[in-house]
């Protein structure tokens, strides 16, 4: 059965953290894959998992990085990972099919944001490459662990970003028009949601569900390194010693701790069973929103349009060169 994308009245809001969500949830046995699990909202999602008992596998670009952040936390390993290098996704997903477990939750949070033109080695525009198709193979790589887990869910970080543009499925890595940084991350967010949708479409019969999150506004990750002091005035956010601070007078900024919650809800709540193929912000089901719409709250129909998701979905296993598993 079809989710409905309108809110379920949950009893969490934005200032729920990713702690209040597994209150009281016990997740030892679990086994979760979280990429980029090992800085900003990423950590704080490995972090209250694997207190609460989960196994949890993060997979990193920078390894040495990962496992000084996650030195600390117990029931963590971190692999190395690099979401644009189709080799390296094939071989984390090998290593890990070689441990012989299901995979309860794979949760796609690794991203990047705004960066200037740059395009991997098959010369894919590179936000569209790490944040859609790299996870796109990952998932594709893990389907195995994750149909023989029989009720696993796919959490994919999409943004309110998703605004900024729907997918150009003719063009999607600019190599006829023009560039635009933001037009670029709001596509490759916009693909995270209809990625969301098909794959709950194809997932549910094997007891796959599929989720897309808004995290909500949050300062202090490495999201924002690509930023120039421009773009982060205009985004009301400035630097002082390093820190992040939001500018007088802007509201709506999440702690890291409230930023994974949403992700963490999608991930182990037992409210969404039985549930998918929905886009969610502050631990509900977002409501849909007007396509013109000013308000970066809500989900856009073009997010969420089965279509388009079928559409994205045969341009990516042409892009990979993969066909999806049965």
């Amino acid at each position: 059965m079809d989710t409905e994308q309108k809110p379920l009245k949950s009893g969490f809001g934005p200032q729920t953290t990713a702690e209040e969500i597994v209150s009281g949830l016990d997740l030892r046995g679990k086994v979760i894959v979280v990429t980029g699990g090992h800085s900003g909202i990423g950590l704080e999602t490995t972090r209250v998992l694997s207190n609460a008992g989960a196994s949890v596998i993060v997979g990193a670009r920078d390894l040495q990085k990962a496992q000084g952040a996650l030195s600390k936390l117990k029931n963590v390993v971190a692999v190395h990972l690099n979401l644009a290098d189709p080799s390296s996704v094939d071989q984390f997903s090998k290593e890990f099919l070689g441990l012989n477990r299901v995979l309860d939750a794979l949760i796609n949070n690794a991203g990047i944001m705004a960066t200037p033109l740059m395009r991997d080695s098959r010369g894919y525009e590179m936000q569209f490459a790490t944040n859609h198709l790299g996870h796109f193979q990952l998932t594709a790589r893990l389907w195995k662990a994750l149909k023989n887990a029989r009720n696993s869910r796919v959490v994919s970080l999409s943004s309110a970003g998703h605004r900024f543009a729907g997918v150009d499925l003719d063009d999607p890595n600019f190599t006829t028009r023009a560039y635009d940084k933001w037009a670029a991350y709001g596509q490759s967010k916009t693909a995270n949601s209809l990625f969301s949708v098909e794959l709950d479409r194809r997932g549910r019969e094997h007891g796959i569900r599929a989720f897309a999150v808004h995290p909500g506004r949050i300062l202090a990750t490495d999201l924002v390194r690509y930023m120039t002091e421009e773009d982060m005035k205009a985004a009301g956010i400035s630097r002082e010693n390093g820190v992040l601070k939001s500018a007088p007078g802007i509201t709506g900024i999440e702690s890291i701790e409230q930023g994974a919650a949403t992700t963490v809800w999608c991930a182990v709540s037992p409210q969404l069973s039985g549930k998918g193929g929905v886009y969610c912000a502050d631990c509900d089901i977002a409501e849909i929103v007007p396509d013109d719409s000013p308000n970066p709250s809500g989900v856009r129909r073009w997010a969420i349009d089965e279509p388009t998701a079928k559409a994205l979905w045969d341009l990516s296993e042409r892009l990979t060169g993969l066909k999806w598993p049965k």
